[in-house]
């Protein structure tokens, strides 16, 4: 039996990084620690209030060096999609 191929996203699947990431835009924080994501990108991403996200933090040499915003809703998704074989043999 062939398995069909699940959809991948576009920050996971191998390939050339120059051609998927690059520098969107500068942002600041303010005095309350708040940053704000420039509407053409929110909209791009289709970001609206009240999503959720979870920022993933990376670490080199004892340092963070990078963030990563991942949907709240995809990660819930890719954890159902990891328990449920477990719970189905239960």
């Amino acid at each position: 039996m062939v398995k069909a191929k699940k959809e991948e996203s576009c920050c996971s699947a191998p390939g050339d990084f120059k051609a998927r990431c690059r520098m969107e835009s500068l942002i600041g924080v303010d005095e309350r620690g708040q940053m704000v994501l420039p509407k053409e990108l929110r909209d791009r991403a289709g970001i609206a209030t009240g999503d959720k996200f979870a920022l993933i933090s990376w670490e080199k040499d004892g340092e963070i060096c990078c963030f990563t915003l991942v949907r709240a809703d995809f990660l819930a998704d890719k954890v159902k999609d990891f328990l449920e074989p477990i719970m189905m043999t239960r």
